[in-house]
């Protein structure tokens, strides 16, 4: 009687799920089950693309460990030990989870595990993926560090509101765009603080009065909302990379010229008023 098996395939980026790598994975593992007479059912075929290796909460490997759980097979295939995760940690404690549960892991790029020298073999495999992980995580944050240094917005989470973020092309680097109709009303917004004196309850709702859109085009302003836009630099040019403001990004020139336009209505009374409430208008160095 043929053995009940899953399928178990993983990519972490939007690339390798364009050049078709998963499903490469999966092919292999489709035909070693057929050579090793093993029954994989269409459904315990499960594959999760664009998923960090480095986290547990996957929905395809969520559905396996509960099939697992279940009783329902007997083996789950996988391609190399990386696919499962990247972290040695995380490993052990799936195969451990998969054992418990009746479940033999199969990797075809990999010792089984059975004898000592096979899980030394897998142990080291391990290791080496979590360490090829931080070395891709550092390059990655390097290249980010470079470009926000270099002024390149592509590096920043999104444009704030009145721009609208162009991606880069093969002419040009990300840059934001001005979107005029948006720009206008935060240069009302920022009349109506450092100007008239408005609080800022009440720039929510003459906002909400006038039936301006937020962003999404769904839901009212909040205080909260306006509050982010009165503290966000951006509208003077400038913003910072990096978490609590520890890496600094140069301004971005292509686009200082317009966000300087939105605060060309009162940068004096900005500044003003920004001092007697404690409001940070600049980023700090």
């Amino acid at each position: 009687m043929k053995k009940t098996a899953a399928i178990y395939a993983r990519v972490s980026s939007e690339r390798q799920k364009e050049e078709g790598t998963i499903a490469s994975q999966t092919a292999l593992l489709l035909e070693h089950a057929k050579v090793h007479e093993l029954s994989v059912p269409g459904e315990w075929i499960f594959e999760d693309e664009g998923y960090s290796g480095a986290v547990l909460a996957r929905p395809g490997l969520e559905r396996l460990r509960d099939l697992a759980a279940e009783g329902q097979i007997e083996v789950v295939l996988i391609y190399a030990p990386d696919r499962l995760s990247r972290k040695y940690a995380y490993q052990v404690l799936l195969i451990e989870e998969f054992s418990r549960h009746g479940v033999e892991t199969i990797f075809l790029k990999s010792a089984g595990g059975e004898t000592p020298e096979e899980r030394l073999m897998l142990q080291f495999q391990g290791m080496i993926a979590e360490y090829e992980r931080a070395q891709i995580a550092e390059r990655t944050r390097r290249g980010k560090r470079h470009r926000a240094k270099a002024g390149c917005v592509n590096v920043l989470c999104g444009a704030p509101y009145g721009y609208r973020y162009i991606k880069k092309s093969e002419h040009s680097q990300a840059y934001y765009e001005l979107v005029e109709a948006q720009a206008e009303v935060v240069r009302k917004i920022f009349i109506w603080y450092t100007q008239e004196l408005w609080s800022i309850g009440a720039i929510a709702r003459q906002l909400n009065q006038q039936q301006i859109q937020t962003r999404t085009g769904r839901g009212l302003w909040e205080r909260s909302t306006v509050w982010g836009m009165l503290r966000n630099p951006a509208y003077q040019g400038s913003a910072c990379f990096g978490k609590n403001g520890a890496l600094r990004a140069a301004e971005d020139h292509t686009a200082l010229a317009a966000k300087r336009r939105l605060l060309r209505a009162a940068p004096a009374a900005a500044e003003k008023r920004s001092a007697a409430s404690g409001l940070r208008l600049r980023c700090r160095p």
